[in-house]
């Protein structure tokens, strides 16, 4: 029986994906329950070359080939193919933490938790190859919870990682819980509805893999008017989740606050990327169109924010750049 399937898009990512794909084959873990479904999302550099060798060398790797389609496809394409209990993504540019998978693994077929939710360590890229850590964790702390209650006690809408969990095919098949297709930040509204459609998750003090941050700011300058639309987009199919049939007041509210958090960035990467007036215009107009219901109402920030940016909004947006660029020139 296949308990797990290992999920790794790939795209242009010959530097990593060989440590990636060697790190899986460190998890002390029986070939025979597991498979490692490698989708090539048509990838333009040496990737698929550079772990030729291990895929020929396991029989339990297969490679679905498509053409460039983006992570979101990948992953659902990845996930329709899978034939495990559980389902992990791992990000093909991470490393996991050597035997790291096989004491989450026995949590989720012992529970048959919907999500088992781990920890992760964060390294920057520059000193990542060099990073061992010991693999004799202890036993890690376990608590059982609702995926309500694992929404309202533990998800950051700037954390909305899907590398560091284990899900069981059968909720998001169950569920018809898929990737919106073909953009980025696709990680946010993904996250968000399987938090609040799961019925038992396991929060689990272990650490599972290892991420490589970014360099400081590289986010910000490499913003642009595609990433900004595909936020929007993102924003709306979270805004979308309010319409579940089953929120409590406090899950409703935490998520009109989560999409704030997503707003509140929207605007400041527009303040500190440089756009042009008529590019910022665009992004707003998108943004009012997608998601022409948008309101914030928790506390006297967030209504005077809903209301500038409902009657004024370029006016607004040009004077929060303008206090940005003041700021930012101040003090770069």
């Amino acid at each position: 029986m296949t308990k797990l399937s290992i999920i790794v898009p790939v795209y242009n990512v010959e530097k990593y994906i060989r440590t990636c794909i060697e790190s899986i084959y460190r998890q002390g873990l029986d070939e025979n329950i597991f498979e490692v479904i490698i989708v090539n999302d048509g990838t333009k550099d040496n990737s698929m070359e550079m772990i030729a060798d291990i895929v020929k060398a396991h029989s339990n790797i297969s490679v679905i080939e498509q053409e460039n389609q983006g992570l979101s496809v990948a992953r659902n394409n990845g996930i329709a193919a899978a034939k495990g209990e559980y389902i992990f993504m791992p990000d093909s540019d991470d490393l996991l933490i050597d035997n790291s998978l096989p004491f989450l693994l026995n949590k989720a077929t012992e529970t048959k938790a919907d999500l088992i939710v781990a920890d992760f360590l964060m390294r920057n890229n520059e000193i990542i190859e060099y990073f061992k850590l010991d693999s004799k964790q202890k036993d890690g702390q376990t608590i059982e919870m609702t995926g309500k209650e694992l929404f309202l006690g533990y998800l950051n809408p700037s954390q909305c990682y899907v590398w560091r969990t284990l899900y069981r095919r059968r909720f998001l098949t169950d569920n018809h819980i898929t990737f919106f297709p073909k953009i980025r930040y696709q990680d946010v509204p993904f996250t968000h509805e399987c938090y609040l459609k799961a019925n038992k998750c396991i929060r689990v003090s272990w650490l599972l893999n290892i991420y490589r941050k970014e360099r400081e700011n590289a986010a910000t300058f490499s913003f642009n008017l595609q990433k900004a639309k595909d936020l929007c987009l993102a924003m709306k199919k979270t805004w979308e989740l309010r319409a579940l049939d089953d929120h409590t007041p406090e899950t409703l509210l935490k998520l009109q606050d989560n999409v704030y958090a997503s707003f509140t960035l929207l605007i400041t990467l527009i303040s500190y990327s440089f756009f042009t007036l008529s590019e910022s215009k665009e992004i707003v107009s998108y943004m009012k169109e997608q998601i022409p219901d948008l309101r914030f109402k928790n506390g006297i920030k967030q209504k005077t924010t809903s209301y500038l940016f409902r009657t004024i909004p370029y006016l607004y947006l040009i004077i929060h750049v303008a206090i940005r660029r003041l700021i930012w020139m101040i003090y770069r």
